[in-house]
């Protein structure tokens, strides 16, 4: 929600405390009523200060950082319009001089960073001296100068206004000013920076990021529209550099100095070279670590690694416990000892040292040959398998056996998990106890108890952190991440993979670095962040190019981002690129075959396709994963024979429908159902697409009357559509050419909008990616999204019930949002009302509260995070644990008792999450808790919303239809209030 305008007046009197200054600033550069009242008032100001210079306030007294544009003794809106009035005697007052900007560029070296596209002040190089203080927090030195700001104003010079409170520590000012320019490149790269900027300014780790996301994809479309674009590639190499790919900031960097600027070339040149210097030495040194570990077990006079020990102490203890239990021979292992010792050191305690005693006081006699041979699995030589796994267990050197177990398990080999477990936890290593929770946590996972596999990986990476055990929290980080991701849970996803990948980066565990890349890349696609995810992967393959498993993934990765931004030209490009190392291409890459197997596809493919469905059907998996595997080969086969295609489609749909709670099987269901609907489609068989969206959504009785239905797959669009009278009229397309946005708007055919005219209410039958978009119909139609897989459909008790009612919130102080005005009381006596305010108003006491409530109403922040939740959530109090989020995972695992109608009054509740194989949302969680309707909105909203959903609710408990009392409610409220209709229309309606 935003900030009352009336606040303005106070706001430029100076008569705000510093945090209601910052909402204010705030809700500045977001609202265009106050943008442009602002406007007129810094220019009624600069008249006055041109008119009488010696009674206007100091310059010096108001830094426009600040905010305040009158002192504290100033007399605010009566001075002005006195002033204006002298100043119509004084025309001369108004003339301005030349163009002299030489306040603006200064002497000295430059205090921002980044280049601002404002030709005056970046033509001028200045090196670059950093500000230890931190950029826009210091003072604006020195202060603008109004007179100089106004003769910008007066030639339209918004762009220098702009730069000029850029420069000078004022970006919310700049935002405003560059909001009201042009669309163009250079526009674009100066908003960039601004995102750039304020995700350098700290904060929550979801904010810093998504200001970063936000930096390269408006960077991303300059340099595609001027690849040569010197300031997008200076501040593109910024924030790659912020993100830690150091080696693309590199070479962004690289660009620059190509372009032989003088003075930009030279910094650029030499920012390249330490940034590329600085990683791929790390690089070095951890792979020249790693290759002294393997000597240790092929030459018993290779000299230890003792000084590696300070830098890379992970590798080299992993390596010792291999380099022991190879050695064939008592001096052997008692050579280890020095490593042993420092390797104590480092990690603190003996028990290195005390493990090779033990080991040195075996009979060798006996050992020796186990010992030859552990090597030869350690080197690849043998298998993790067959006899000479049975000879170690059989020995009874359990060391032994237990590393050999560990390595069947990296080269994914049958593995005796309970043998596993058994020994790794009897050993007093707790580096070893790691492995086992690591190894229950993937039997849970096999056997799809994932939560708990979630709680063991949880409890484990808190102990491992405590024990200082870098290298095995890191793999529990990236077990956390995997499993996140197999759950197609990306914010949980994010948490463990960012954290992952910094402690990679501080631990210069280069090999983790490379595994953690390339999961933010998965969690960036499944969150549809398209240009991140290839940021990641491309760093991810300029740090190994030699490594050819490594091109086949990224560039297969690469196939399906392009597939998914609808380049398919681009997406082959890659899959060839793929397919050189002759690897099988996976998941991703069979997924990509198949998809593009309808519109560019080449004579390998099958082959291809083939070869990675055996290669995935070897490794095992649970059934949802085998349907997922059935989908893909019937989408494939769909092109050659429509009767293999659909039998294989069927197969897999019906191997999932009995797994529903696998996120396999539900992306078999929805791409499954996807293909077979577009098929329905392309042949015209209206009845057979909508028995078979009944079936996906397990609509029980599909409505005779008043019905639309909307399918979408990829470049294909189905639509139905039954009028008053009953008629199934369609159309279907396949020339759909880019992604679908946040709107909807023509995705129906006009002659099937017209079939609905008439209708009292129409039902939508949807589903992913259109589900919960707006502008699907128009707002005269009365119409509701129902909500059908996955909803409980509970019958309402009887008894008591209340009126839940969540306002004024005390949100973390920590998120600076802007307090919100108080509802106005109910003007006739609720005795069921029953309302949570300020500390009260936590996310557990809420979801208590409206197991037992008829009716909820949440008027709150809203905020949209994809780090922290997947859907949008509601900004509540803080429990004693911290937690204020109320998010859709925690309201779909609420029992709501008597079928609530709820109202969302929060900024952008509505929002969807981007997955193609659910609906995944708000709304849809209160929907399949228990409630029989939920209001909300898309987008941000103001205080007033409030009123607007409470006379929603009047209506609807007066007996009226929820989608009939929208529909009215909103015609009457926009006649009321004309500028409300930026939001009016993304009122969504749920049941």
């Amino acid at each position: 929600m935003t900030v009352d305008c009336k606040d303005l007046p106070r706001f430029l009197d100076g008569q705000m405390n510093a945090a209601e200054q910052g909402g204010f600033r705030q809700h500045l550069g977001m609202c265009s009523l106050c943008e442009a009242r602002f406007r007129e008032s810094l220019q009624l100001e600069l008249l006055a200060h041109r008119a009488f210079p010696s009674h206007a306030p100091s310059s010096a007294k108001r830094p426009p950082s600040t905010g305040r544009w009158f002192g504290e003794s100033g007399s605010g809106f009566k001075v002005l319009v006195a002033c204006l009035a002298v100043l119509l005697f004084f025309p001369s007052a108004g003339h301005w001089g030349g163009e002299d900007l030489s306040w603006l560029v200064k002497d000295g070296p430059r205090t921002l960073e980044a280049r601002v596209t404002y030709r005056a002040v970046d033509a001028r190089y200045q090196p670059y001296v950093p500000d230890r203080s931190g950029a826009w927090s210091r003072p604006a030195v020195p202060s603008l100068p109004l007179q100089e700001l106004s003769r910008m104003e007066a030639r339209g010079d918004l762009h220098g206004i702009a730069t000029a409170y850029l420069l000078h520590g004022a970006p919310r000012q700049a935002l405003a000013f560059l909001k009201r320019l042009p669309p163009s490149v250079d526009r674009d790269c100066d908003l960039a920076l601004l995102s750039l900027e304020q995700a350098r300014q700290g904060g929550p780790l979801d904010t810093r990021h998504a200001h970063l996301e936000e930096a390269l994809e408006l960077l991303a479309g300059v340099l595609r529209v001027s690849p040569r674009h010197p300031q997008a590639l200076w501040n593109r190499a910024l924030t790659l550099a912020e993100l830690g790919l150091t080696l693309q900031a590199a070479d962004s960097f690289g660009e620059v100095a190509k372009l032989g600027e003088v003075g930009w070339s030279e910094e650029a040149s030499a920012r390249e070279r330490a940034l590329r210097e600085s990683t791929l030495w790390r690089g070095r040194a951890w792979k020249d670590a790693f290759a002294a570990t393997r000597d240790l077990l092929t030459d018993a006079s290779a000299p230890l690694p003792l000084v590696a020990v300070r830098d890379h102490p992970g590798i080299l203890r992993l390596a010792f416990y291999d380099a022991v239990r190879a050695a064939p021979r008592r001096q052997d292992v008692l050579r280890l000892l020095p490593l042993a010792r420092a390797l104590d050191e480092r990690y603190g305690g003996a028990v290195l040292q005390t493990w090779l005693s033990r080991v040195a006081e075996r009979d060798f006699t006996r050992r020796g040959p186990l010992a030859r041979r552990y090597a030869q699995l350690v080197l690849g030589a043998l298998s993790p398998s067959g006899a000479v796994m049975e000879e170690l267990r059989r020995s009874g050197e359990d060391d032994l056996y237990l590393g050999a177990l560990v390595l069947a398990g990296s080269a994914r080999q049958p593995v005796d998990s309970e043998a596993l477990v058994r020994l790794a936890q009897a050993s007093e290593d707790p580096w070893m106890r790691v492995l086992g929770e690591l190894e229950l946590a993937r039997a849970d996972q096999r056997d799809g108890r994932w939560w708990n596999a979630e709680q063991r990986l949880l409890e484990a990476l808190d102990t491992c952190q405590k024990q200082g055990l870098v290298y095995r929290c890191l793999g529990l980080e990236h077990a956390l991440t995997e499993l996140y991701l197999d759950l197609h849970r990306p914010a949980d996803a994010f948490q463990h993979a960012w954290n992952g990948w910094g402690r990679a980066q501080e631990s210069r565990e280069w090999r983790y670095e490379q595994l953690f890349l390339q999961e933010l890349a998965d969690v960036a696609r499944y969150q549809h962040s398209f240009t991140s995810a290839r940021a990641y992967l491309e760093e991810s393959l300029v740090r190994m190019p030699e490594d050819c498993a490594q091109r086949t993934h990224v560039h297969s990765n690469v196939a399906l981002l392009e597939w998914q931004r609808f380049r398919p030209d681009a997406a082959r490009e890659s899959l060839e690129r793929a397919l050189e190392c002759e690897r099988p291409l996976g998941m991703t890459g069979a997924r990509v075959l198949s998809e593009m197997a309808r519109s560019n596809p080449r004579p390998h493919d099958e082959h291809w396709l083939r070869r990675a469905l055996a290669d995935l059907r070897r490794e095992g998996g649970s059934p949802g994963r085998e349907a997922l595997l059935l989908v893909f080969e019937g989408q494939f086969a769909l092109e050659q024979s429509r009767d293999a295609g659909q039998a294989l489609l069927w197969r897999g749909v019906s191997m999932a429908e009995h797994t529903p709670d696998s996120v396999d099987a539900r992306k078999a269901l929805a791409f499954g159902y996807s293909a077979l609907l577009s098929e329905a489609g392309r042949a015209g068989a209206w009845n057979e697409a909508l028995a078979l969206m009944g079936r996906e959504l397990r609509v029980e009785s599909v409505p005779a009357s008043c019905l639309l239905v909307v399918s979408l797959q990829h470049e294909r669009t189905l639509v139905l559509a039954r009028g008053p009278q009953g008629e199934l009229k369609g159309a279907y397309s396949s020339d759909r050419r880019e992604p679908l946005r946040d709107d909807a708007s023509g995705l129906v055919p006009a002659e099937l909008v017209k079939e609905l005219t008439g209708c009292e209410h129409v039902e939508v039958l949807t589903r992913p990616p259109v589900h919960g978009l707006t502008g699907l119909l128009p707002d005269s139609l009365a119409w509701s999204y129902r909500v059908g897989r996955g909803a409980r459909s509970l019958p309402a008790q009887g008894g008591q019930s209340s009126h839940l009612v969540v306002t004024e919130v005390a949100s973390p102080p920590a998120l600076r949002l802007p307090k919100l005005g108080a509802l106005t009381p109910p003007r006739v006596p609720d005795p069921w009302r029953v309302e949570l305010r300020g500390a009260e108003a936590t996310p557990s006491r809420v979801l208590r509260e409206m197991e037992d409530a008829s009716e909820v109403e949440i008027h709150t922040h809203g905020l949209f995070s994809a780090s922290l939740s997947d859907a949008s959530m509601v900004v509540l109090a803080p429990d004693p644990d911290g937690r204020y989020a109320l998010t859709a995972d925690k309201v779909r695992q609420t029992k709501l008792k008597h079928a609530p109608l709820v109202l969302l009054a929060t900024c952008g509740a509505a929002k969807t999450a981007p997955f193609p194989h659910e609906s995944f949302s708000l709304p849809v969680a209160f929907i399949s808790a228990g409630a029989s309707a939920v209001l909300a909105a898309s987008v941000e909203i103001p205080d007033t919303a409030g009123g607007f959903f409470e006379k929603v609710r009047e209506r609807i408990r007066a007996g009226a239809r929820p989608s009939v009392a929208l529909r009215d409610l909103r015609a009457l409220w926009l006649r009321e209030h004309p500028d409300d209709a930026r939001w009016l229309s993304h009122v969504l309606l749920f049941e």
